[in-house]
């Protein structure tokens, strides 16, 4: 793995992207598209840090794939430079329109060009950095709420282009105010920390989104698994918390925290919307309390909500 910002080239010339690879490639990864609907394709896949964009392309022109672009929500924060040969304010104010953040013209200037992307992709950075910190939960560094819901509108858009499989683990602190009126807020801090953790290292593909719900609660958003893989991942996270041994003797299933979890899973289509997942772990989720608590109950439905499936 790098950490080296990937800078996507688009332009119809070979020659002009083989310029801009030779003045780039050794500080930024270098991918590239030479046609407007291309580029659409690899920004989709790759997720650029910067997309350098030809305005003129025979197709799609440069600020229909910036429209594109800034209309997508996966790729809208991208920033986009224009290059160029159109060398006039009004080409100039067309992009910025469009959604462009800079221009460069052509021929290239090298130490313009890496001057302009270097300033472009640390602003990026630095709007990143931020951006992480408003969906970051300040006890438990994981995603909050919010980041959440971002996470599950993003997916089942993108899932939905395949078809593929969604999951989603609803996890719950089992007597959680027991615990706290035994021990007081102090401890129970510690122990949703330590129960986050414990969920981190159980949840623990790049894809995979741990967030804290709220109170006691916490959801793992499972980008490609399908049902069977997210039980696997569910009983993953009780033994990662057994395995913690926190006291709880106001507990009535174990001598120690325990959790109870709602697992729901389905193939992602395009009619179908992020709070099925959630109405159905939930669900879920309360069939486990129901049943004692420190259980795991799951399902698989449909676009018709349809198909349970118990653990």
């Amino acid at each position: 793995m790098t950490d080296r910002a990937v800078i996507l080239i688009v332009d119809d010339e070979i020659s002009n992207i083989e310029i801009m690879s030779a003045v780039l490639e050794d500080d930024y990864e270098v991918c590239f598209a030479t046609s407007g609907e291309e580029a659409l394709k690899v920004a989709q896949t790759v997720l650029p840090d910067l997309i350098l964009l030809d305005v003129l392309m025979p197709g799609i022109d440069g600020y229909e794939v910036c429209q594109r672009l800034k209309k997508d929500r996966m790729l809208a924060d991208i920033p986009v430079i224009f290059t160029t040969g159109l060398n006039d304010q009004d080409a100039e104010v067309r992009g910025l329109s469009a959604g462009a953040i800079d221009y460069v013209t052509k021929p290239i200037q090298p130490v313009i060009l890496l001057a302009r992307v270097a300033n472009h992709v640390e602003l990026k950075r630095l709007r990143d950095q931020l951006a992480q910190m408003a969906v970051t939960d300040a006890l438990t560094g994981l995603s909050n709420r919010r980041h959440l819901e971002q996470t599950l509108a993003t997916e089942t858009t993108k899932l939905a282009r395949t078809g593929d499989w969604l999951s989603v683990i609803m996890v719950d602190i089992d007597f959680f105010k027991l615990f706290n009126d035994t021990f007081g807020h102090p401890a129970g801090d510690r122990c949703l920390a330590m129960v986050a953790a414990a969920l981190t290292r159980a949840v623990h593909l790049a894809t995979d989104v741990t967030a804290r719900y709220g109170g006691e609660e916490f959801v793992c958003v499972l980008p490609g698994r399908d049902h069977d893989a997210a039980v696997l991942v569910a009983k993953e996270i009780q033994e990662q918390v057994s395995s913690l041994r926190i006291p709880h003797p106001g507990s009535t299933v174990s001598t120690c925290v325990t959790v109870s979890i709602g697992v729901a899973s389905a193939c992602c289509l395009p009619e179908m919307s992020a709070s099925q997942w959630m109405a159905h772990a939930d669900r879920q989720l309360y069939l486990s309390k129901r049943a004692g608590r420190n259980e795991i109950f799951s399902t698989v439905f449909n676009a018709q909500e349809i198909g349970l499936i118990s653990e």
